[in-house]
């Protein structure tokens, strides 16, 4: 689990990176929560994340936001942060250049910056958002989301409501074969204090699900 640090928009990023032991393997980006409110890479949830695509031989790199550890450069309201993270992005993929696909997680302000990365990346044909700050930060730009994901709350999230996630990815238009799922972890907080087992498996078997199917380009092809 190397450090890396590359060059950002705004200065030096600086990231963990798990190379895979399998030639030609999918890429992973996991996005952490927001940086003003103590959100970094080794949140354990990230973290979680970032050894679940790391385990199903996965390349994925988890990296801090400007201004956070020692990524330089300032909060910038989501906007430079979505910079980060397509320069993240580019520089996974030059380190995996035969990557056959990509997926984004993130985790509050994570899926918010994540969900934005993916309408301008074709390459990113799944995502794994925690905790969808949908009450804080508008989805509206999913117009339409170009990729399958899934959306996953806790029913007793006091921050991000999950009744308005659910609201908000169940207007969400889709491209033609794609589909936005939305679960929920029973009890569970916005950091799914005491239920970070049962998040994790809902995220394991939402990807094995997915990875046991053939690629989105392919599955709905007309």
């Amino acid at each position: 689990m190397p450090e890396i640090i590359f060059t950002g928009p705004e200065g030096r990023l600086e990231g963990r990176y798990q190379r895979s032991r399998k030639e030609n393997a999918p890429i992973a980006l996991i996005l952490h929560p927001h940086p003003q409110f103590g959100g970094t890479m080794n949140d354990k949830i990230t973290y979680e994340m970032y050894h679940l695509f790391a385990r199903r031989g996965f390349a994925v790199m988890r990296f801090n936001f400007r201004g956070v550890g020692k990524s330089e450069g300032e909060y910038d309201q989501g906007h430079g942060e979505l910079s980060d993270a397509a320069t993240a992005l580019d520089y996974l993929q030059s380190l995996n250049p035969t990557a056959p696909f990509a997926w984004v997680a993130g985790f509050s302000f994570g899926t918010y910056v994540g969900m934005q990365l993916l309408m301008r990346r074709p390459e990113i044909v799944g995502f794994i958002s925690v905790s969808a700050a949908t009450n804080i930060f508008d989805f509206s730009f999913l117009a339409p989301c170009p990729s399958s994901g899934v959306v996953i709350n806790g029913t007793a999230d006091k921050i991000c409501s999950p009744d308005a996630a659910r609201d908000v990815m169940a207007k969400t238009r889709t491209q033609k074969g794609r589909r936005i799922e939305f679960q929920t972890i029973e009890g569970a907080d916005h950091f799914f204090v005491d239920h970070e087992q049962e998040l994790m498996d809902a995220a394991s078997a939402y990807l094995d699900r997915r990875l046991g199917e053939p690629p989105e380009g392919l599955l709905f092809e007309d």
